[in-house]
């Protein structure tokens, strides 16, 4: 795999924000914010071809073990946001970080997630990512990468 991660592994999502997202002070309650994250991760995870499915296939959960946010600027039912999630890391665990948005640019949000891959067959969490995680992220680097002598 190279190293470090390409900078443009990364997705975004555009959200608008759902009224019963909002709480009685007339904010989205922050507790939503992990749901957006939610909604850019697994685009994130299908573009590497490695999203719950192929995961729960390959035989391995990959659960959340830490989640943060930093709240910046509030949301109100209505807003449309931009959510942008980038692998960090892969090696040991996957640690995606999180961008999130207005349309015009206003940051609204930033966190991340760590996730760790645990065995389907005995339940135990790996000390480092299986080998199945590698092979996709060297897949999606040779499908996104151009070789030599491609069309410019």
């Amino acid at each position: 795999m190279p190293e470090p991660l390409p900078p443009d592994w990364q997705a975004t999502v555009t959200l608008d924000m759902p009224f019963h997202d909002v709480d009685s002070a007339g904010v989205v309650w922050h507790g939503n914010y992990f749901k957006y994250f939610e909604h850019a991760r697994s685009a994130l995870l299908r573009r590497l071809d490695y999203d719950v499915p192929q995961m729960f296939a390959s035989g391995y959960a990959w659960p959340v073990i830490e989640s943060h946010c930093r709240h910046i600027a509030p949301l109100r039912y209505g807003d449309t946001i931009r959510v942008t999630a980038r692998l960090l890391e892969a090696e040991l665990r996957l640690k995606i970080g999180f961008d999130i948005r207005s349309v015009d640019g206003l940051k609204i949000a930033r966190g991340h997630t760590i996730q760790v891959a645990v065995d389907l067959k005995t339940s135990e969490m790996c000390l480092g990512s299986p080998p199945i995680l590698m092979q996709q992220l060297d897949r999606a680097w040779a499908r996104e990468t151009p070789t030599d002598g491609a069309a410019s």
